[in-house]
């Protein structure tokens, strides 16, 4: 299985005649760790699967003016291969009564952290990354400061047609947004998923589409290569 991070090529904002209109133009920088080398697609006949590596980083705001990441949108190009029907999934029943311990261990597909503003302080996100069929995806998210929350991030996978195979769309729950009246301004994010062909390759890749959403109103939007790690 070969590991896949993604390799930053250009940030913009998007204007009233792209995909997101902008209501401020107070957008952090979004910036993606890059890699090296070419990534060899498999075939249909012969699916690669991966492991995606990923780092996000929203930069150039301090504490007082960055807006909280509200949305997080990425598309997929054709030649990727969701399968998530295919492995044992974690139910989001069990997932917001015990947590990912009472899921099935063939569920969990890789975890994540991150750094975010809480107040003045730093803050740590801990995430696991679960199957959640054909339709889902859960990053099940924990917080201890400013005090302790936990609950799953729904990320909904819907197919497509044309430049992209797949739209993952990822709300943040408002009680990750705010936790004990504090704002929860996240500035840095890893997340590393995939096992088997869970998430795999079937032909040459292009660009991936990220759009981040902030609540000030304002997006921003890159287009990032597949690379191996």
């Amino acid at each position: 299985m070969r590991k896949l991070v993604l390799a930053g090529i250009g940030g913009m904002l998007l204007g009233a005649g792209g995909a997101v209109a902008l209501a401020s133009s107070v957008a952090p920088k979004l910036m993606v760790t890059p890699a090296a080398a070419a990534l060899s697609a498999g075939t249909p006949q012969h699916p690669q699967g991966v492991r995606l590596a990923v780092t996000f980083g929203w930069q150039g705001l301090d504490e007082a003016s960055q807006p909280m990441v509200t949305k997080l949108d990425v598309w997929f190009p054709r030649g990727s291969v969701y399968n998530g029907a295919r492995y044992e999934t974690c139910s989001l029943r069990v997932l917001d009564a015990f947590g990912p311990s009472r899921c099935p261990k063939a569920s969990i597909m890789g975890n994540g952290t991150g750094n975010a503003y809480a107040d003045t302080s730093i803050t740590h996100p801990k995430i696991t990354v679960l199957n959640g069929g054909r339709s889902a995806i859960y990053f099940y998210t924990v917080l201890n400061n400013p005090a302790r929350v936990q609950e799953p991030v729904i990320g909904h996978i819907t197919p497509l047609t044309g430049d992209f195979a797949y739209h993952l769309s990822v709300t943040i729950p408002p009680n990750l947004q705010v936790v004990a009246g504090i704002p929860i301004k996240l500035t840095y994010l890893q997340i590393t998923a995939g096992r088997g062909n869970w998430i795999s390759t079937t032909a040459p890749l292009a660009g991936i589409k990220v759009v981040t959403t902030f609540s000030s109103g304002a997006a921003n939007s890159e287009l990032v290569w597949v690379q191996d790690a």
